[in-house]
């Protein structure tokens, strides 16, 4: 992973952040992100990070309301924190008239969920969640397939300030359940391992 450092002068603001961010010709097929400011170009995930997050997203369709949609790749904006993330899976009430055919406010979202990539968990272990906690989400799902124990999910809840609570946490093959809204039980024991 390579990450580009933008310019902080005292003229540059959140604004003139993301329209870099939306305007730039970035790397085919990589993810962009503005982390604390920072923007981050990453390679696309592998095939089975790709799995992971299809698995997740099928069961979650069986629970969410049809209101909601389920999206991969959707960035959600942070401004408090200077970020721009993109999870694997957003999950969130459709708005009906959206602010930016970019990206989501992240208050709006209900659930997000990471799969780690080897070259950049440390986001999503430490700036992702802080980020999402002092936006609000509820919940936040970490499926951290290179945690140094062995693969593990776990799920954040409670969020204050810029952490959560542990709600959960399981090693791959136990059970891990989302509360309601979603009332949802997952399985990682499906999920694949490296």
């Amino acid at each position: 992973m390579s990450a580009l450092t933008v310019s902080q002068d005292s003229d540059q603001n959140w604004d003139d952040l993301v329209r870099y961010w939306e305007e730039m010709e970035w790397p085919e097929g990589s993810k962009v992100e503005i982390i604390e400011g920072i923007i981050t170009v990453s390679p696309a995930p592998a095939f089975r990070h790709h799995v992971i997050a299809a698995r997740i997203q099928r069961r979650l369709y069986s629970v969410v309301p049809e209101e909601w949609g389920i999206f991969q790749t959707l960035a959600i904006a942070v401004p408090s924190r200077l970020g721009m993330l993109i999870p694997d899976l957003v999950v969130a009430p459709v708005p009906e008239h959206p602010e930016s055919d970019s990206h989501l406010p992240a208050v709006l979202a209900e659930l997000v969920v990471e799969v780690t990539s080897k070259s950049n968990a440390g986001h999503d272990r430490v700036s992702k969640p802080a980020a999402y906690a002092t936006a609000g989400i509820p919940l936040y799902l970490l499926i951290d397939r290179w945690a140094p124990g062995g693969p593990t999910a776990t799920l954040y809840g409670e969020p204050k300030g810029d952490g959560y609570r542990v709600l959960k946490a399981v090693k791959f093959g136990d059970l891990i359940e989302l509360p309601e809204p979603f009332g949802l039980t997952i399985d990682t024991g499906e999920f694949p391992v490296d």
